[in-house]
């Protein structure tokens, strides 16, 4: 699969590579073989340039006919920061994967972790006071 391209502020196009992992790519090959060659992904016969500018419209109807309830797409970015982060990949890494140049907006993520953190131990907390006492005796020395 060739590197994903974009256009930079300057409108000059910058190669990517992306890691994608097998099931991703496979994702990819079907949606090609359906939106046929082109250079765009997502194409639209409805935009002068070719290509979709805005995937608010496809991304409501994708939702509803999947009968899922909306959330912003922009929301992905953070659940793949937490899982990934929770999943115990180093800060730096997610920070690269999530192409974020700046990792003071990581701490929102690190937020979530530690969250996630709390609420394991207060889990693991109600799980041991509901555990029965034994009625044994230990001995300390």
């Amino acid at each position: 699969m060739p590197p994903f391209g974009y256009p930079t502020p300057r409108l000059r196009m910058v190669s990517l590579k992306i890691p994608l992992t097998p099931l991703a790519i496979e994702a990819f090959k079907s949606h090609m073989l359906i939106s046929g060659i082109g250079p765009f992904l997502f194409p639209s016969d409805k935009n002068p340039s070719g290509h979709h500018k805005n995937l608010k419209t496809a991304w409501r109807k994708t939702l509803k006919r999947a009968g899922v309830p909306y959330f912003r797409i922009y929301d992905l970015r953070s659940t793949y920061a937490t899982r990934l982060s929770a999943g115990g990949v180093a800060d730096e890494w997610v920070t690269q994967l999530l192409r974020q140049g700046d990792a003071k907006v990581f701490k929102k993520y690190s937020q979530m972790k530690l969250q996630m953190k709390r609420g394991a131990l207060e889990k693991m907390n109600r799980q041991a006071n509901e555990m029965p006492l034994d009625s044994g005796t230990a001995t300390i020395q």
